[in-house]
């Protein structure tokens, strides 16, 4: 992989690719894709190219595949936290490509996604004595862990109560386990989870199949219009690899 330097040409040609999971979900698929239609119109000079690390098509090296061979890329993590896809999946693809490939930090954590995670609790109506517990998707990668619970620190400061946490799989603990523990440790309050996810599928649905009382939309929703907070971040990802902003 070579890094993109600041040079006038890389700046005005290089591609944004942004690299979603994949779903099975109608739903998310389409919200997603109006989450990178949305960013292209945002940046109406650069080209901007969406593709997946699994689950659909076209794969990274199908949407590199797309650009003139000569163009510079830029890979957009559509993740919220940086584990294995990001640390391994995308650094071989980038890798594996010819052509001059940099990566982007994940999404998150971003105090415009906590943000848009409290904007979704007030929408769903959340009280001032109830708990929050986020709802992560999880991750065998210890940084992507922590990066999960940096969020719920920093939505905890937001709302001005504690934030506990719970992955779908692969971390502890389960989201289960911390909506029981939450009620335990708040009796006669509600349980509301606030999900941490960025799109409607099986994940969101897990989610708000919980024992809690409330269970917010995913950042994306079916039907909406992609947020402001995440089209922000995606083109601030992309322009902070191109003026040497982000160092990784």
């Amino acid at each position: 992989m070579t890094v993109l330097s600041l040079s006038p040409r890389t700046a005005t040609t290089a591609a944004l690719v942004a690299i979603s999971h994949g779903t099975s979900s109608p739903a998310g698929q389409a919200a997603v894709a109006g989450l990178v239609d949305a960013v292209g119109v945002s940046l109406p000079s650069s080209i901007v190219e969406g593709g997946f690390v699994d689950v659909q098509q076209p794969d990274v090296q199908a949407t590199l595949g797309k650009l003139d061979a000569d163009r510079p890329a830029v890979l957009v993590p559509l993740l919220l936290s940086a584990g294995y896809h990001v640390h391994v999946d995308l650094v071989n693809e980038a890798d594996a490509s010819d052509r001059v490939t940099a990566i982007s930090r994940a999404l998150g954590p971003d105090d415009r996604l906590v943000d848009l995670l409290a904007r979704r609790l007030a929408e769903s109506g959340l009280t001032e004595t109830d708990a929050v517990v986020l709802c992560a998707a999880g991750s065998t990668d210890a940084r992507a862990v922590a990066d999960c619970r940096e969020t719920a620190v920093r939505l905890g400061v937001v709302l001005g109560r504690p934030v506990s946490v719970g992955f779908i799989s692969a971390a502890q603990p389960p989201i289960e386990t911390a909506v029981s523990d939450a009620r335990a440790n708040h009796p006669g309050s509600r349980v509301v989870v606030s999900t941490y996810l960025l799109a409607p599928g099986y994940f969101a649905d897990l989610a708000s199949a919980t024992s809690a009382d409330l269970a917010t939309p995913p950042l994306l929703t079916a039907g909406g219009e992609a947020p402001a907070e995440l089209i922000d971040i995606v083109r601030d990802r992309y322009v902070d690899v191109l003026t040497g902003a982000d160092a990784s």
